[in-house]
């Protein structure tokens, strides 16, 4: 079997739970020719793959360095200060928002998209840090104005990447906040400040 019917065969038996003998009839060939392809896979997998040893663990929000970025994100944030913001940034970051189909990749579109949005359209945000998924995590709250009740917006993950954030995807909706045990709405402050 070529590499394209190693992988197939690869899929269908470990993603799929199809047996080999299963996998040989939809494939026109034999079982034993399909153990065969899936050794190959496995072998040529176990090549390329990183090992899991050798990955980094994700980093979580109790890890110092990754509570300050997500701090330093956060509040640039909230003080609406672009260059803070995109100083945290990798160069290819990207930024998404479940359930909007808009993304966007690249410092200067990511910054330009913080600046037209964000950091200009919204008056007032308030955070308070989390984790989600093993990850920093930011539930972002928005305002009329600091003295004003803040309401749920979104759940903002951040993949890290050394020291800068190479993903922000942010999960709209109010309806996220109790899964995290986190209120809907946040009472005003008369002088801001995040959590």
């Amino acid at each position: 079997m070529d590499v394209r019917n190693q992988r197939a065969a690869l899929l269908l038996f470990e993603v799929l739970g199809f047996s080999a003998a299963e996998i040989a009839a939809m494939m026109k060939t034999s079982a034993a020719s399909v153990n065969s392809a899936l050794a190959r896979a496995r072998r040529i997998l176990a090549e390329k793959a990183p090992s899991l040893t050798r990955e980094r663990a994700p980093r979580t929000i109790g890890d110092p360095g990754a509570r300050e970025i997500a701090i330093g994100f956060a509040s640039a944030l909230e003080r609406g200060d672009a260059d803070a913001l995109i100083a945290l940034l990798t160069d290819d970051v990207t930024w998404s928002m479940p359930p909007l189909p808009h993304w966007y990749r690249g410092i200067a579109a990511v910054a330009d998209f913080a600046v037209q949005v964000p950091l200009t359209r919204c008056p007032s945000w308030r955070y308070v840090l989390t984790g989600a998924n093993c990850q920093p995590a930011v539930a972002f709250y928005v305002g009329e104005g600091a003295a004003r009740p803040h309401t749920a917006w979104s759940i903002t993950v951040l993949t890290l990447r050394d020291e800068r954030i190479s993903e922000i995807t942010s999960f709209l909706g109010a309806e996220h906040f109790a899964g995290f045990g986190l209120p809907a709405v946040l009472p005003g402050v008369v002088s801001g400040g995040g959590r």
